[in-house]
């Protein structure tokens, strides 16, 4: 295992994430991707609209752009005292595919993501990424339970 993905989200599961991956990179002396993906602006054209016509969610996905960013950075300079050369990728798109297509373009050996611990109801519902990457694993992926409530 010498290329590790970690796929955060800035959820609760992040910095379960971030300390799997540290122990993890340690030990195998891996390189270590921070990776976050930004959902895809919604079709205007879906609702009648034009760019132009609603500019407000362009606006509103630039500033999901440039916080992201921040974000990642933040989550760089936590693991960087123990993986030296760990690097922040943004991507945008459907957060799975998002995820197994840099898995492909790095040749990552491990996938790590957190898991939100909805119900059935949810997942069923909203889908998961933390499923998702586990049915379509191209790599072994390491899912990390979210912590419990309080």
């Amino acid at each position: 295992m010498k290329t590790i993905v970690a796929a955060v989200d800035f959820s609760n599961s992040t910095a379960g994430v971030l300390e799997a991956a540290v122990k993890i990179a340690r030990a195998f002396d891996s390189s270590l991707h921070l990776l976050h993906v930004v959902e895809p602006e919604p079709s205007y054209t879906a609702y009648g609209f034009t760019p132009d016509e609603f500019p407000a969610i362009h606006l509103f996905q630039e500033e999901a752009r440039k916080r992201a960013t921040a974000r990642l950075q933040e989550a760089l300079g936590k693991v960087t005292g123990d993986v030296p050369g760990a690097t922040v990728h943004l991507a945008e798109g459907s957060p799975m595919h998002a995820i197994v297509d840099y898995v492909h373009k790095i040749g990552a050996d491990l996938v790590i993501v957190g898991s939100h611990g909805h119900g059935a109801v949810a997942s069923l519902l909203l889908g998961s990424v933390a499923e998702g990457m586990v049915r379509k694993a191209v790599v072994p992926t390491l899912v990390i339970p979210a912590p419990a409530a309080k």
